[in-house]
């Protein structure tokens, strides 16, 4: 699968400490691509990349046969949405105008806001299931209601590459499933997602594509049923386990090793 979004030779980090050196990646157009690996390792570094918040220090990124730093800013944002791991929104500001700084890119002389946006951002709320906040103010709302109020935003950009950096931060597991299961009927009406994630069975049940880190390199990548094998989980996150399949989709299961090293219980 053609890739828009590539990069190669990357040698990505923050001022002087390096995270990532002579890192190869393509993220296949129209996937549902999911990039794990233990904490540390170099994968919202690499998330941050694709962005274009962070400059590699070597290498070249691409965004259609284009360097990705040449983009205009707007044009980019038409194009690549990302939700980041942590998000500061504007003292007061109400829910729905949160959301409608997702349709700032599509604004300009020759177009202004409009019924359609209107309708993008109420869409983009009941999606996400803040509908019914609207009016609430941001910092009014529990972590996991700020975090939906985010992704809605995300999606009102309705940009074809959509990056979420742990886009399931502090959601209880319903809400998780919840996330996880828009970002999949996006990927199904066409859109690329590029999601970094810490559960490895959301993952690989999720995920056309994954990509484990270790590191600050890539250690395998390809279709969740050839890349989650115990053999790769022992090595990326040192977790002996079994792999089998998940009764509900088929996809690998990861089932952690029983605990060998319990204290026995004293004679009587």
């Amino acid at each position: 699968m053609a890739a828009r979004l590539a990069g190669t030779g990357l040698t990505l980090g923050y001022d002087k400490r390096t995270i990532a050196r002579d890192l190869d990646v393509a993220v296949p157009d129209g996937s549902f691509t999911v990039i794990v690996g233990p904490n540390a390792c170099g994968k919202s570094t690499l998330l941050r990349a694709l962005a274009r918040i962070l400059k590699p220090a070597a290498g070249e990124l691409v965004l259609d046969g284009r360097a990705l730093a040449s983009w205009p800013a707007k044009k980019l944002a038409r194009t690549l949405g990302l939700l980041p791991q942590t998000s500061i929104a504007p003292d007061g500001i109400s829910v729905a105008d949160l959301v409608a700084r997702g349709r700032y890119p599509h604004q300009g002389l020759l177009r202004q806001w409009s019924r359609e946006d209107e309708r993008i951002v109420a869409e983009s709320m009941a999606a996400t299931g803040v509908g019914e906040l609207a009016e609430r103010g941001v910092d009014e709302l529990s972590g996991g209601q700020r975090q939906r109020v985010w992704i809605a935003m995300a999606l009102a950009q309705q940009t074809p590459i959509l990056l979420l950096d742990e886009p399931t931060t502090f959601l209880d597991i319903a809400h998780q499933i919840e996330v996880l299961d828009l970002c999949a009927a996006l990927h199904e009406q066409g859109r690329t997602v590029v999601a970094v994630l810490h559960d490895l069975n959301h993952a690989a049940r999720y995920a056309t594509h994954l990509i484990a880190m270790r590191g600050g390199r890539i250690v395998a990548e390809g279709a969740p049923g050839e890349v989650v094998t115990a053999a790769l989980v022992e090595e990326v996150f040192g977790l002996p386990c079994r792999v089998i399949d998940d009764p509900e989709t088929g996809t690998p299961l990861v089932v952690p090793a029983a605990r060998r090293n319990a204290v026995a219980e004293p004679e009587s």
